[in-house]
């Protein structure tokens, strides 16, 4: 068990990785054309995406100018809670890479044009019912 946390990643580059990653997709920006941009290869910014290798400050600062974005933008969110609940159930890092998936940023981009505000209230009603609901036993 020890083994398996001095192996895992350092928070803190999984945040940024998930951070890279929710970018690129933000922009439809493939991994081969972000690598192509930052002289690696694609595999390499996989690597960077699920914090297996660390991103240097100078691709950092290559991938937010191929991204048209801030370095900061890499670090937002991230704050001491965050590095200690890395990995918990429910915690901040599932949502991040929920939010990776193409039904994360389909609905991330979409939510908020829902209108009028307490119609987006009441679909968040809706999904914490269906979430706090236990599924009924089926009869075989």
């Amino acid at each position: 068990m020890a083994k398996d946390i001095e192996n895992a990643p350092n928070p803190v580059d999984v945040h940024v990785g998930l951070r890279i990653r929710l970018r690129r997709k933000e922009l439809g920006v493939s991994q081969e054309r972000l690598a192509e941009a930052i002289g690696l290869t694609f595999q390499q910014v996989q690597k960077y995406e699920r914090a297996a290798n660390r991103v240097s400050a100078s691709k950092l600062y290559e991938m937010a100018r191929a991204l048209d974005t801030s370095t900061a933008y890499f670090f937002e969110g991230l704050t001491d809670a965050h590095i200690a609940a890395a990995g918990e159930p429910g915690g901040q890092t599932q949502m991040q890479a929920f939010l990776l998936t193409s039904e994360g940023v389909e609905l991330a981009a979409t939510f908020p044009k829902i209108q009028p505000p307490r119609v987006r209230r009441r679909i968040l009603d809706l999904v914490r019912a269906m979430v706090d609901d236990e599924p009924e036993p089926t009869q075989d």
